[in-house]
């Protein structure tokens, strides 16, 4: 027990931990532990079966590889492809995952612009008789990962994370006392996309089993849940909306303990659904009792994962609001105007953020890094956040989409927010359109309850009663499904058409 918890506090203190012997140094905490379970195949992996593989994967990458070569990873999104990032960096290289729902021509653009070497479409490749090679050994700072943005202001571009930036946060995870029970976390989220990358290492390096799914489908999740007992639930706002909607109350949720949320804004209403949903224990004769926690995260692919957090205890009210939550340690934030003057009280600015998860650069790209990091290391995050009492930071939305309309800024979270008080809107997105005298105008996309005959003049004149003239959406279109990334943000760049007449 001695050399189990300081193999632990080794992991911890990160003595040379890399994405390179990631999965070997959990091998030796967790061995014969399960690491993961396949939705879909129902395939299951201990950690020592995980870390055979990430072997057999960098074997046959190095033969394929010189050191700090990139390699795109255009797999399935599987756990797989999860394995393979740390093959990459065991072979020495540098692992580019991108999401399959990706286009042909994206793909073309990642590996052009990453310049990589390598492109594994299927682990299948990887499998066969390859020279066995020791692991490599690069430093704490060295560029482990290109994860590339969504592109929705462009092309996308490559977020060059250390692996200090993907590490440094979840070590501490290898704490959590796990050899205590058999806890389950199911999780459908994409591995290259920054929220499921690090969600992925913080579980694993927790010693918490993963029910993982390829594509989220919320009535699956659903019974997922119900069936396997599951103590947690990681996912975007977006699922939780789209659970509710497809029945969570009819399902028996009680064994989930905690819900956990990030890559966007939670409505709190949909917060507070959820602990009720949940339960904080199970007394014998009794059943479950109190509800289950919630963890709403804040952060970004250019910080690699998250930089805050909020809690809502079980039975408590708080952690709720639009608050950013508490930094994590070795943050810093600062709200800066457009003269990157500091902001008062009460005044809404662009967020700073200084870390060791900051980003090293945008691959192939100084002309973005420059404009997104300051000269003393300093990353602007575009995030619009107003400054509260007692060093709090409100978060007011992106600053690509406020809406300046007759020289007011529009935020338009705001907006969106008492649209969706109306009890008939299930969800709205808003946009600014050109507008000959006032620059731009608010204006909507909403989705209604199923049955619905709301119309655009009765929703127009609710907003118009709750908002301010400049804020209330000026038309709305109605439609059954918002266009989102993969990870469930709405497309704002894709709205636009709808106003197109």
């Amino acid at each position: 027990m001695t050399l189990h918890y300081a193999r632990r506090i080794d992991l911890v203190i990160g003595r040379g931990l890399t994405l390179a012997n990631f999965a070997e140094r959990l091998s030796g905490i967790w061995g014969d532990r399960v690491l993961m379970t396949d939705g879909a195949s129902g395939e299951t992996l201990t950690y020592r079966q995980a870390n055979e593989l990430v072997t057999a994967y960098s074997n046959a990458i190095a033969a394929k590889i010189q050191p700090h070569d990139r390699v795109v990873l255009a797999t399935p999104n599987t756990y797989h492809q999860f394995l393979a990032c740390l093959a990459v960096a065991r072979a020495g290289g540098i692992a580019v995952p991108i999401n399959p729902q990706m286009r042909p021509a994206e793909i073309s653009h990642v590996e052009k612009d990453s310049g990589a070497v390598l492109c594994i479409r299927d682990v299948s490749e990887l499998m066969g008789e390859f020279p066995t090679v020791a692991p490599a050994r690069p430093g704490a700072e060295d560029v482990a990962a290109l994860m590339y943005t969504s592109g929705t202001t462009g092309a996308p571009k490559g977020a060059a994370l250390s692996h200090r930036s993907l590490l440094g946060q979840s070590a501490f995870a290898t704490l959590f006392p796990a050899n205590l029970r058999h806890d389950e976390v199911v999780v459908a989220l994409p591995v290259a996309h920054i929220m499921g990358f690090a969600t992925l290492i913080g579980l694993m390096s927790a010693g918490l089993a993963v029910y993982f799914s390829e594509r989220f489908r919320a009535a699956e999740t659903l019974v997922a849940i119900e069936s396997r007992r599951a103590a947690a639930f990681v996912g975007v706002p977006a699922m939780y909306r789209m659970m509710a909607e497809a029945g969570a109350a009819e399902k028996d949720l009680s064994s989930v303990r905690l819900w956990m949320s990030g890559a966007d804004v939670m409505p709190p209403d949909l917060i507070r659904l959820f602990k009720r949903y949940g339960s904080s224990a199970k007394v014998p004769l009794i059943g479950s009792v109190g509800e289950a926690a919630f963890v709403e995260g804040y952060g970004m692919v250019e910080v690699g994962g998250g930089v805050a957090a909020k809690v809502s205890p079980p039975m408590i009210p708080v952690g709720f609001g639009d608050a950013l939550g508490f930094r994590l340690p070795g943050y810093k934030f600062k709200v800066v105007d457009e003269d990157d003057k500091a902001v008062s009280i009460g005044h809404t600015g662009e967020l700073l953020i200084r870390g060791p998860g900051v980003l090293r650069e945008y691959w192939n790209s100084p002309e973005a890094t420059t404009a997104a990091l300051t000269s003393d290391g300093w990353l602007r995050t575009g995030d619009l956040v107003r400054v509260g009492p007692f060093g709090t930071i409100i978060f007011s939305g992106r600053k690509k989409h406020t809406v300046k309309c007759g020289g007011f800024s529009v935020y338009p979270l705001e907006v969106e927010a008492a649209l969706e008080e109306h009890p008939e809107v299930l969800e709205a997105s808003v946009i600014g359109l050109p507008d000959t005298t006032l620059g731009e105008v608010p204006c909507a996309v909403v989705r209604v309850a199923p049955g619905s005959a709301l119309a655009e003049e009765t929703l127009l004149a609710w907003a118009e009663d709750r908002l301010s003239h400049y804020k209330s959406p000026r038309k709305i279109r109605f439609v059954d499904e918002l266009p989102r990334t993969g990870t469930g943000k709405v497309q704002k760049e894709h709205l636009l058409e709808l106003f197109a007449s």
